[in-house]
């Protein structure tokens, strides 16, 4: 039996701003005398047939006024890149994702509501609803099967993964990263999972579904997915990473889509933002719930919608996204009270897409953005700044986080702080706040994040294990959510792990057993007695993935 057609449900308000806006949209400005140059500018680093390069083109109200490109589009054969040139746009892609899948919620087909298990039975129970609006906000809490594939010894673009490999891999996770809803961590799966519900829903491959009813409406006639990498894609640049003063070649060769793996071109991806406009493909009820963002279940906002991010720069509002994949790196944003858009494809892993779009738009409007916003800061004591220093650990997921004092600035990490108050700091638009009076160390410190998350961390000492506590995490540790084994010795006075075939790495001391590696953020695990049992793996977005020690009840 068909559903019958559902609708979309949208905040009045986001309605009511949709029709204003719409009432209200901008004229074309007139593009500085000196916008081309000001662009060469900004891409001569990259203006060259002896490096990759990269793309950029501009819109404004709905038109393209520049498209620009500058590099090699492959440096074996002396291909230059052009502005039709096809890249790939990493998480650029999940905007066109989340809107197949609101497509078919439009349509009654499913609901953003309905648990992802319904059309997916392969995710095990969490004893927990996990929706589809989970999945496409990053609120689900499911571990990044990439990172999980990393812990196995197969980091994305090692092996051909398909979704047959994403499947697998969710299908043996028995804990989530958190309880869906109540926290965000960015994840691929959950878009691999909605591509895969698209195809499933449709009746249809997802590509197809995406060529016939987002891509050729819209006259993105170069756009495609990359879902077989062996596939010939005419006028595709190769991408590239550059080690020891070289270039050599850095491809996604996996057949995994939906997360990323968008061919595209400049072009098509201003012809997409002016979507959002004319709502050719959706409608206004549909374009304007993909722009609005979404709501932990205690109704705290963050700053993510479907696909998209939402956000200020410069006092405008700001909606896009980034995009990195091997070697490509990719930024699409969007103005929309000032109706301009910016596109970068870069077929270069160094490549600062995301920078270069920006200063694009800046160099284009000019005085129409406001001035970049520097915090204003306090002096204060020396004293004061060294009770903030010291080593802290994560309530989420235990890895740490170092605070330093140097040169007469308090550093979070590598990057200063700027102190506002005896307590209260901000870096790059993060508020961070330590407990403790002014001249006492800090007992905990809180982070206040842009995008509407918080984080806590509390101190911890430093670790010195001596030869006898290194001796007692020799063992071997196997994890069936991994399929892995590692083996942890201690060799010439250090810790280090093994895993097959020939991995080798040390474990640098934390705290009190925890270890910093290349494999990933390790704690070891005693029973009751002390005894270590086992040991998790963190590994950014996938959090303390447990193993067991092998042997040991």
């Amino acid at each position: 039996m068909t559903r019958p057609a559902a609708r979309l449900r949208l905040p009045l308000a986001a309605l009511l701003g949709l029709a204003l806006a719409a009432s209200l949209a901008p004229l074309q400005a007139q593009a500085p005398a000196d916008f081309p140059s000001k662009v060469d500018a900004i891409f001569a680093s990259w203006d060259s047939t002896a490096t990759p390069g990269c793309a950029v083109g501009v819109s404004d109200a709905g038109r393209i006024v520049l498209e620009r490109a500058y590099g090699m589009a492959d440096l074996e054969h002396l291909v230059a890149n052009r502005p039709d040139t096809i890249f790939e746009a990493g998480s650029v892609s999940k905007q066109f994702t989340a809107a197949a899948v609101l497509l078919l919620a439009q349509e009654g087909r499913l609901s953003l509501d309905d648990e992802a298990r319904k059309y997916v039975p392969e995710l095990p129970d969490y004893g927990t609803p996990l929706t589809i609006r989970n999945l496409l906000q990053h609120t689900s809490g499911l571990r990044d099967w990439g990172n999980i594939a990393g812990m196995a010894g197969w980091p994305r673009t090692t092996r051909v993964h398909t979704h047959a490999h994403v499947l697998d891999i969710v299908s043996r996770q028995r804990a989530l990263n958190f309880e869906p809803g109540t926290d965000w961590s960015y994840s691929n799966t959950g878009y691999n999972l909605a591509a895969i519900i698209v195809s499933r829903v449709a009746g249809e491959p997802f590509s197809e579904f995406t060529r016939r009813r987002i891509f050729e409406p819209l006259g993105m006639t170069r756009t495609s997915w990359r879902d077989d990498y062996q596939r010939i894609v005419r006028d595709r640049a190769i991408a590239y990473s550059g080690r020891n003063g070289q270039f050599e070649q850095d491809m996604p060769f996996e057949n995994v889509f939906g997360n990323g793996g968008l061919l595209t071109t400049v072009g098509d991806l201003l012809r997409w933002n002016t979507n959002f406009a004319t709502a050719t493909v959706g409608g206004p009820t549909l374009v304007a719930l993909q722009q609005t963002p979404g709501t932990f279940r205690d109704g705290r906002g963050f700053d993510y919608a479907y696909g998209l991010f939402v956000r200020e720069y410069r006092g405008q509002r700001d909606i896009g996204h980034s995009g990195s994949t091997a070697g490509y790196r990719a930024h699409l944003l969007r103005l929309p009270d000032l109706g301009v858009s910016v596109s970068v494809l870069c077929n270069v892993a160094s490549g600062n897409a995301s920078r270069y779009a920006y200063d694009v738009a800046g160099a284009y409007l000019g005085d129409r953005l406001k001035p970049v916003a520097e915090p204003k800061g306090v002096d204060l004591p020396e004293a004061v700044l060294q009770a903030r220093a010291g080593l802290y650990r994560s309530l989420k997921t235990g890895e740490p986080l170092r605070v330093t004092y140097e040169k007469g600035a308090l550093r979070i990490g590598r990057t200063p702080a700027v102190a506002t108050s005896a307590t209260t700091f901000r870096q790059s638009g993060v508020e961070i706040t330590f407990d403790g009076e002014s001249t006492t160390p800090s007992p905990r410190v809180r982070f206040a994040n842009a995008n509407g998350t918080h984080e806590e961390f509390e101190r911890v000492a430093p670790a010195t294990p001596d030869a006898a506590a290194l001796a007692a995490y020799a063992g071997t540790y196997s994890s069936d959510e991994v399929e892995v084994t590692l083996t942890v010795a201690v060799e010439n006075g250090d810790l280090v792990v093994r895993r097959r075939p020939d991995t080798k790495e040390a474990l640098t001391p934390v705290y009190a057993d925890a270890f910093e590696s290349e494999i990933g953020f390790v704690r070891f695990r005693r029973d009751a007695s002390g005894a270590v049992t086992g040991l998790s793996l963190g590994d950014g977005r996938a959090w303390d993935v447990r193993f067991a020690r092998v042997g040991v009840r």
